[in-house]
């Protein structure tokens, strides 16, 4: 039986960058713990400084080797990383998708480095609540640089990756499939485009596929913009992947050059907010469900008393109390 929570110190070992402080507080904050606006309000004067960086692309196409690579390079520079690997499986079963990330293991005892797995499924209220949250830790723990990985292009991981200041799109050769994927889901998010596996056959395609794929988009968009770097990797060999942080620096400077950076967190901000407003309202809509309240307007709808138009409003009255 565990004692009662302070939170206050364990917000301050969190931010001395102890472990299972912060293991402890991802728990919490995706558990949607009774606590935690507490937590928030606690953490968000300590945030702000993390890059936020998401890596999305067809499975296959070695994110999660990727996502390894990547935090050698960053290790290599000094930089803490945390990472966010997105997994679609239960969190009670496990799945192949994990046992896909065992190799991220070798940073296990690495204490600059904190990677959590978070299941789509059985987190209270989804990953759009979940994973800011996991975020907001994070920074506040220090660290320099915040990886989310997902496993698909589907519109979850979309939602999933609009939280990164720099989205990653990985693709490799042979996917034809994965190329027409990302052209109707994820170009307009990607920043920084990464075709990996490029030692095999199909890798110039690939890029050249890509290149008119950005070029037609271009056209559509007025005046000067960020122009998507394509860089070849080949993760397995390390191969490739100093250009990447490169490429994710060179992203960084624009962002905060052209005052985008801003732009993209306030948007991140809005939508939050937003989500966070929605969840408490369902909440008191619940309420009133379970108090009978919304069966006794959809009773007089179906009497024609009310129109349906006329029971929301009267709901709406009932929650501005």
């Amino acid at each position: 039986m565990t004692g009662p929570l302070d939170l206050d110190d364990l917000v301050g070992r969190a931010r001395d960058g102890q472990p299972r402080a912060v293991a402890r507080l991802l728990s919490l904050v995706e558990d949607a713990h009774p606590r935690v606006a507490e937590i928030a309000r606690a953490l968000t004067p300590h945030t702000g400084r993390a890059r936020i960086v998401g890596l999305t692309g067809p499975p296959g196409v070695g994110k999660s080797t990727s996502t390894s690579a990547l935090l050698t390079a960053l290790r290599a520079e000094g930089m803490r990383v945390g990472v966010l690997a997105i997994d679609p499986s239960s969190p009670f079963s496990g799945g192949a998708l994990l046992g896909d990330r065992i190799r991220m293991t070798e940073h296990a005892t690495d204490p600059g480095v904190f990677i959590r797995s978070m299941a789509t499924r059985g987190h209270l209220g989804g990953l759009s609540w979940a994973t800011p949250q996991a975020v907001r830790v994070l920074d506040a723990a220090g660290f320099d640089v915040v990886l989310i990985e997902t496993v698909g292009v589907g519109q979850s991981e979309v939602d999933v990756v609009k939280l990164a200041d720099t989205t990653v799109v990985l693709l490799a050769p042979g996917m034809g499939d994965g190329i027409q994927a990302a052209k109707a889901g994820v170009l307009e998010i990607a920043d920084v485009f990464v075709v990996n596996k490029a030692d095999r056959d199909g890798a110039d395609a690939t890029v050249h596929d890509l290149k008119q794929m950005i070029s037609l988009a271009r056209r559509e968009i007025r005046g000067p913009g960020w122009r998507q770097p394509i860089v070849r990797t080949v993760a397995a060999k390390g191969e490739g992947v100093d250009d990447l942080v490169r490429a994710l620096a060179d992203h960084h400077d624009w962002l905060v050059a052209h005052d985008e950076l801003g732009r993209r967190r306030v948007a991140r901000a809005r939508d939050e907010v937003e989500a966070i407003a929605l969840r408490r309202l369902r909440a008191e809509l619940t309420d009133l469900r379970g108090g009978g309240r919304l069966a006794g307007v959809a009773e007089r709808v179906v009497a024609r008393e009310l129109d349906p138009f006329a029971a929301a409003d009267a709901l709406i009255a009932d929650l501005r109390g």
